[in-house]
């Protein structure tokens, strides 16, 4: 991991300030890597290691000149030490089957999808979606990109969006059956990426931004040890909330 990873010609820009996603009366900007670069595996897999995310095609990471509140995480998986609820999790899943499918159009996800956005925010914008928008928001023209699917008995409960990197896997998204939500998937999606990051030899799985205040995004504490990207180097996160939420990515 290097800046001098980074191509010299690589142009960033900064976004327009807007209100923020997750905490009510701030305000966000956000750093972004030129969208008309050639982004590929590679190139975007350094940017990850620098903190950086990716959101359908476009690269970004949080510059808030007032808040350094998003803190990018990832998990060291050879060190993961799951707690007491984390492996009560793992065991009561264990009956489902998970498949790695290409990150291709599904019209069975796209439906479950629609689902979980109906249950979550009935009342805002994100529940009218339609096939195009789910396919901007999770894919990209260069990303290795795919679908984890979940199922018991044929019947599909959840989906992972992953992107796979040189050095472990991103986990980009989660979206389960909401008739399902007693089984905590999206807790068994974190652990099973965690578990097949290990298999493929790989050392972190990266979770994407960590908000302490934030409800959604405060789960992420729960998944011991936890690096944050701080000062421009991977550090453990010391004394990790224990009262988050076990909320799904």
């Amino acid at each position: 991991m290097s800046v001098q990873e980074i191509p010299a010609d690589l142009m960033f820009y900064i976004s327009a300030q807007q209100p923020c996603s997750y905490l009510p009366g701030q305000q966000q900007l956000n750093l972004f890597a030129d969208p008309n670069t050639r982004m590929d595996p590679a190139l975007y897999s350094v940017l990850c290691e620098l903190g950086f995310r990716r959101s359908g095609e476009y690269v970004y990471a949080p510059r808030c000149p007032s808040c350094q509140a998003c803190l990018p995480v990832r998990l060291p998986v050879a060190e993961y030490r799951p707690n007491r609820s984390q492996r009560r999790n793992w065991r009561d899943n264990a009956d489902l089957q998970v498949k790695l499918v290409e990150a291709q159009y599904h019209e069975e996800h796209f439906r479950l999808y629609q689902r979980y956005l109906l249950s979550r925010h009935p009342d805002g914008s994100m529940s009218e979606t339609d096939p195009a928008q789910f396919q901007r928001f999770f894919g990209s023209s260069w990303s290795d990109t795919r679908y984890l699917e979940f199922r018991q008995q044929g019947q599909l409960l959840a989906v992972s969006v992953v992107d796979l990197l040189r050095d472990g896997l991103s986990a980009v998204y989660t979206f389960f059956d909401p008739d399902a939500q007693q089984r905590g998937l999206g807790v068994y999606a974190v652990q099973w990426m965690i578990a097949e990051t290990a298999r493929r030899g790989l050392s972190h799985l990266y979770l994407g931004y960590l908000i302490h205040d934030c409800d959604k995004m405060a789960y992420k504490a729960r998944y011991r040890p936890l690096e944050v990207f701080r000062q421009g180097s991977w550090q453990e996160l010391e004394n990790p909330s224990n009262n988050s939420p076990l909320n799904h990515p």
